[in-house]
């Protein structure tokens, strides 16, 4: 392939990546709650689920999702049917006890670990089939009529779009993630109390407001993973 082509899919595919969707909200929401590592592993999950898609797509069961209404509702109502799950399991967060921050309402919500983390993003991914229509219409655009393996060739794109995904995945979490800290830092201008003293009105009320910033950003994603799954299980299949 022409050089001009290839760092043409690049920019493409950075500017799309870019774009705020389920994968970015579920990332950004993992940093928020557990720190930047664990919304970098979700977006590792959110890059192994995009890999599905492409050897998918280079074997034709993409093919087979844009023309099989049978096969694309299928794929449609389970993934809306998780995104409303994860968007229903935030809107059901605890609220955060006076003086918590936000370890504490990390823990407030169920625990999972890095792996549950890694595969939430995952199926995030494999269970969306615009992700698969996405790739079947998006990277054929870039491979010429001259390419003698397209297979091969859709691969290779597709591998170089997933790799350029992850450093913007990273900066969505890093972004979230000193977000988080910035939200959770002490207020060094309320005195500090004594040792054997109880927290003082001032910082107690000052913690329980960042306690409810996150509830409310909790909510936030909520709604939006649910409206992102709403949305997905009113699409129609594109080449009905």
């Amino acid at each position: 392939m022409p050089t001009d082509q290839i760092l043409l899919f690049i920019a493409a595919g950075l500017l799309l990546n870019l774009t705020p969707g389920p994968d970015v909200l579920y990332i950004v929401t993992q940093s928020l709650r557990s720190g930047a590592r664990a919304g970098v592993v979700a977006g590792l999950g959110v890059t192994a689920g995009c890999f599905v898609h492409i050897f998918a797509a280079a074997l034709g069961i993409s093919a087979l999702l844009a023309t099989s209404v049978a096969a694309f509702t299928v794929l449609k109502w389970l993934g809306a049917a998780y995104l409303v799950w994860i968007g229903v399991r935030l809107l059901l967060a605890r609220a955060p006890q006076a003086g918590a921050d936000l370890a504490a309402l990390a823990m407030a919500a169920p625990a999972i670990g890095l792996r549950a983390v890694f595969m939430g993003g995952f199926w995030t991914n494999v269970l969306n089939p615009k992700v698969a229509i996405f790739f079947l219409a998006f990277v054929p655009q870039f491979i010429g009529p001259e390419v003698g393996n397209k297979a091969l060739a859709f691969v290779l794109l597709g591998t170089l779009f997933n790799v350029n995904a992850i450093p913007v995945n990273s900066g969505w979490a890093l972004a979230a993630a000193w977000l988080a800290r910035r939200l959770s830092a002490p207020d060094h201008h309320l005195a500090a109390p004594k040792a054997g003293e109880p927290p003082r009105g001032a910082a107690q009320t000052h913690s329980v407001k960042r306690g409810g910033i996150f509830l409310w950003l909790d909510r936030v994603a909520g709604f939006m993973f649910i409206g992102f799954g709403l949305r997905l299980a009113l699409t129609d299949n594109p080449h009905r």
